[in-house]
């Protein structure tokens, strides 16, 4: 797949520079022409002699350095390019190319190069997780940019947490995915479900819960990758939706059984990810109740179960549903995939599943197998959620 490609690796000044002498070399085994571009920082880390030997190519450290050929050679590299992959990346590359920045070689090709760009990040966890470096990557995204996200380990610091490299195989498998596209769910359509509900009590104060809707949101986005027709039904939250896939935004259960129902029959796959109230408030008040006046009692009525309603009506379709629990937790997911017709469900511990941006699952099957998921970034659990769909 990637033999005779020309790939352009950037490299930056992060520890896990010494990796991309593996990936290198894994990629010149596979025939590739691997051209290098380090950052001056990168060069304290590895040294340009090892990568060149091992790409069998000059190494690019130096913007002024006499062109060969006297070719332009950030533009002429840029045309040869099949794709450039930067490997690892920094919070501060990530940050230059978001602002459009252009002070050395490689932010310079990154302007003028016209083939995909797929970026790794490593970096501790708190440098990953701060707003604005996501805020950057979510800019990128949009622009059509990829993004392989690091993996959870342990890290230079000494710390355990999101930020390690993704492996160097799996940073290969993506790299084969975007110039030659594997699309095993064409043709399938999918409806998700994100978010946490909200059932207003007057018209500023509402019953919910704590999701942050990024489980259904990444699932939305992979389900795009595997070349599915996706809909995602989004309860509130602060996520950008998926750039292609199209969105309904919705407040309370009700209004999500409304959408639901709408679009079922013409669908092949449901995955029901958002966490849904189970509860509404009996009397919505069309003021605002004064803290003073406030009752002491607030009645409630049961939401519409979305995902048996489902179960009940569905033909053709998979099912899949997600099981939050904080006790047996694998029993009662069990219980749930039956008495709601499902043919999958993931379990998740509530004390991982909210909020965070990686979670530990386990997938049950209709068939009764248990597969127990380690922790991963919510990315890398959506992509095992949806190969197992695939699979069904």
């Amino acid at each position: 797949m990637l033999k005779d490609k020309n790939i352009v690796l950037g490299i930056t000044g992060s520890i896990a520079a010494y990796k991309s002498a593996e990936l290198t070399s894994q990629l010149v085994k596979l025939g590739t022409n691997v051209t290098i571009i380090m950052t001056n920082s990168a060069t304290h880390f590895i040294s340009p002699l090892t990568l060149a030997t091992l790409s069998k190519n000059k190494v690019i450290t130096d913007f002024f350095e006499t062109p060969s050929n006297f070719e332009v050679e950030h533009i002429s590299l840029a045309d040869k390019a099949d794709i450039l992959l930067i490997a690892p990346a920094t919070a501060n590359i990530i940050g230059k190319i978001a602002a459009g920045i252009a002070d050395d070689f490689l932010t310079t090709f990154v302007l003028a190069c016209r083939a995909p760009i797929l970026i790794a990040p490593a970096m501790n966890e708190r440098m990953y997780l701060n707003p604005i470096l996501q805020e950057n990557i979510k800019k990128l995204k949009n622009r059509g940019i990829y993004f392989i996200e690091p993996e959870v380990g342990n890290l230079a610091c000494g710390e355990k947490g999101i930020g390690r490299l993704a492996d160097v195989h799996k940073i290969i498998v993506v790299i084969g995915a975007i110039l030659e596209p594997v699309t095993p769910l064409k043709g399938k359509k999918i409806l998700i479900t994100a978010g946490g509900t909200q059932e207003p009590i007057d018209p500023i104060r509402y019953i919910g819960n704590r999701s942050s809707g990024k489980m259904g949101y990444a699932l939305a986005e992979v389900a795009q990758e595997f070349g599915a027709e996706v809909t995602l039904i989004s309860a509130p939250t602060q996520l950008e939706p998926p750039v292609g896939v199209q969105t309904i935004f919705v407040e309370t259960a009700s209004q999500m059984r409304d959408e639901v129902l709408k679009i079922f029959p013409c669908v092949d796959i449901v995955i029901s990810a958002a966490a849904v109230a189970d509860f509404s408030p009996k009397e919505i008040k069309s003021q605002k109740i004064k803290k003073t006046t406030l009752p002491p009692v607030i009645e409630l009525n049961k939401t519409p179960d979305i995902l048996a309603e489902l179960g009940q009506k569905k033909q053709a379709q998979i099912l899949v549903g997600f099981a939050a629990e904080s006790e047996n937790l694998i029993a009662n997911a069990k219980v749930k995939l039956k008495e709601k017709n499902l043919d999958l469900i993931v379990a998740n511990d509530i004390k991982t599943a909210f909020g965070k941006d990686t979670t530990q699952v386990t997938v049950i099957t209709r068939d009764g197998e248990v597969e127990e998921l380690p922790l991963l970034s919510k990315k890398e659990t959506a992509r095992q959620i949806i190969k197992k769909v695939e699979s069904l």
